[in-house]
């Protein structure tokens, strides 16, 4: 495993925001039924797994995966809320924040292989 945890952390990054615009693309594609959101979905998630795998160089799975998905779930959240008007109430925030919570704690308690 390589030592460059920097690079890991900007890899993983990068496949949450592909995962992000992949969820987006799914959303707009509306069943599959809009040609262009599908393809653009699986070209996207194709580069967020990809980024991902690479990112598994440098951070332990576990880590690296709550936090690609944790902060997928989190950011998906507010896109849903804010792009497509979505409903979001109290109970969602609350459970949201713990997301978040965890995000971070997870991040301060992990170690760069």
């Amino acid at each position: 495993m390589k030592g460059d945890s920097g690079m890991g952390w900007l890899l993983l990054i990068l496949a949450i925001l592909f995962e992000l615009s992949g969820t987006t693309s799914m959303k707009l594609s509306e069943g599959f039924t809009r040609l262009w959101p599908s393809i653009l979905m699986f070209v996207l998630y194709g580069a967020s797994f990809t980024l991902l795998n690479f990112a598994l160089t440098y951070i332990e799975v576990g880590v690296a995966y709550a936090i690609w998905s944790g902060v997928g779930i989190v950011l998906m959240t507010l896109v849903g809320f804010v792009l497509f008007k979505e409903s979001f109430n109290i109970n969602q925030l609350a459970w949201t924040v713990l997301i978040v919570v965890g995000v971070i704690g997870l991040k301060l308690s992990s170690k760069v292989h």
